[in-house]
């Protein structure tokens, strides 16, 4: 018996015929928050190399150590999502991740106004076309809520750029 499956990979691979094909991506979540920790964990189901970065700390995550610095993980396999744009480091850090050669920059928030972003890059000189190299909002448009709503829009949407797609239900 033959399935109309047998020669399609992805499909192989949803039905558990053929095992997912590794990656070689890096996940770092900047701040310990309840979205990071979403982030993280369904990050490592999707093959993910999960990294918490988090400058402070006294701020834990249950599950991740994490590291205060950032380090040879930004490389170019990194996809790094600030996970709280009301923390004074955001500047810092983010100009730090942006001297890196991450693949991918993101930090959550509303596209209704300005990120606080914006104002703390210029603050430290950062120069404008690396400020836009900073994606906000992040994920894909979904209506998330919830922290673990926004982790699984996030994901979605580094899935989407990954593999060179839109995201949503453009084919």
């Amino acid at each position: 018996m033959t399935h109309s499956h047998d020669h399609d990979p992805a499909c192989e691979v949803a039905h558990s015929d053929r095992p997912a094909p590794g990656t070689d991506r890096t996940l770092v979540a900047v701040f310990a928050s309840p979205m990071a920790g979403y982030l993280l964990r369904f990050g490592v189901e999707l093959g993910f190399r999960p990294i918490l970065l988090e400058p402070d700390p006294r701020r834990t995550l249950d599950g991740f150590t994490a590291v205060s610095e950032s380090g040879d993980f930004l490389d170019d396999t990194a996809d790094v999502v600030l996970t709280d744009h009301h923390r004074e480091e955001i500047g810092a850090v983010l100009r730090d991740v942006l001297k890196s050669p991450a693949r991918w920059v993101g930090i959550m928030g509303s596209p209704r106004h300005t990120g606080p972003h914006v104002r703390a890059l210029t603050d430290l000189g950062v120069p404008p076309e690396e400020i836009a190299r900073v994606h906000r909002p992040v994920g894909l448009n979904i209506g998330s809520r919830t922290p673990a709503e926004i982790a699984l829009a996030t994901l979605a949407g580094l899935i989407a750029d990954r593999n060179g797609r839109p995201g949503g239900f453009h084919f």
